[in-house]
């Protein structure tokens, strides 16, 4: 009877220990989880937008492969409106993601994240309402030095597909984080063009050249890195030439491999190289139907009039912390 029953005994002892082990690890593993989560709920919460991969694009339907054409003029906007454009010879040979990056969906990188949502919207600049059409439309003026292009384009239709795609998930009226130029902190003094052109030699000329002038791709088609300054780069209309978006766009993007998680340059040294860079001599544009209402310019918009006494000299490169307490005080 013993030797019949020892068997079944031995495994009732296993079984009752494989079962405590178990119970004990499950209880281990939800203590560890629950720690974990309450790790995860301290750590800062990373709210930014990221856009679509372009692979994300659904080519097989007709308004996908639209959507496609549109990250396509994004991307490689000199090979058809360029110099040497395919479709239209109408910009400077820049594409849009030299200031757009990846297509217009990098946090901090100028991004497309916001455009569907808010456009429509009132620009002070503009002196009016604006459509997604006519901003593009002023990036070509200005960014890309060129002309405007009708709205019913196959163009101008796909570079609005693409916009509308990447931003379907984004609430009307609603800006995500990372979908503006980061606004850097003012320094106590003006902005420095000669420490920029330290800056600028130590950490952007292998790539955009010692003199601005960029690096072409072998076909000539468009830029691998784009001009600085020059003929071919953005007039003084553009975004890029006031100092604080520069300077912010630079901070969370330059040089190469740079993102917001892991900047390289000082606020000081992202100021000082857009002094040095926004201080070369590029393409003029007639401003003079700009900003009707003088009050709404940007303190670091270079060129008067303006409702204050502060000169263009100290508008372009700063000290700006004066300028802004100046405007608080007649608001």
């Amino acid at each position: 009877m013993k030797a019949h029953w020892f068997p079944i005994l031995l495994f009732i002892i296993i079984a009752i220990v494989v079962t405590s082990e178990i119970i004990s690890g499950y209880q281990k593993r939800k203590e560890e989880d629950k720690e974990f989560a309450a790790y995860l709920a301290a750590e800062p919460v990373d709210t930014v937008w990221r856009g679509w991969n372009k692979y994300q694009i659904p080519v097989w339907s007709d308004s996908g492969k639209l959507i496609w054409y549109g990250h396509e003029l994004i991307a490689n906007t000199s090979y058809y409106l360029g110099p040497k454009g395919t479709v239209a010879q109408i910009t400077n040979g820049l594409n849009c993601q030299n200031c757009h990056l990846d297509g217009g969906t990098i946090p901090f990188g100028n991004n497309f994240g916001k455009v569907y949502a808010t456009y429509p919207q009132f620009r002070s600049r503009n002196n009016g309402m604006q459509s997604i059409y006519d901003r593009v439309n002023d990036c070509f003026e200005r960014s890309l030095n060129g002309k405007k292009m009708d709205s019913k384009t196959k163009e101008m239709q796909a570079i609005y597909s693409y916009m509308k795609w990447l931003g379907d998930d984004v609430p009307k009226g609603v800006a995500r984080g990372g979908t503006s130029i980061m606004k850097l902190k003012y320094l106590d003094r003006a902005a420095d063009p000669d420490k920029g052109f330290q800056v600028y030699t130590a950490n952007c000329q292998s790539c955009h050249g010692a003199n601005g002038e960029g690096q072409l791709n072998t076909e000539g088609t468009g830029y691998n890195y784009p001009p600085l300054w020059g003929e071919h780069s953005y007039n003084d209309g553009a975004g890029l030439y006031r100092l604080s978006s520069f300077a912010g766009f630079v901070k969370n993007n330059m040089p190469f491999g740079t993102d917001y998680h892991n900047s390289k340059l000082t606020d000081e040294e992202a100021w000082d190289v857009a002094a040095f860079v926004n201080s070369q001599p590029r393409p003029h544009k007639d401003q003079s139907a700009d900003w009707k209402n003088i009050a709404k310019k940007p303190l670091d918009f270079p060129f008067g009039p303006y409702i204050d006494t502060f000169t263009e000299q100290q508008h372009k490169y700063g000290p700006f912390k004066a300028i802004n307490n100046f405007n608080k005080s007649t608001k």
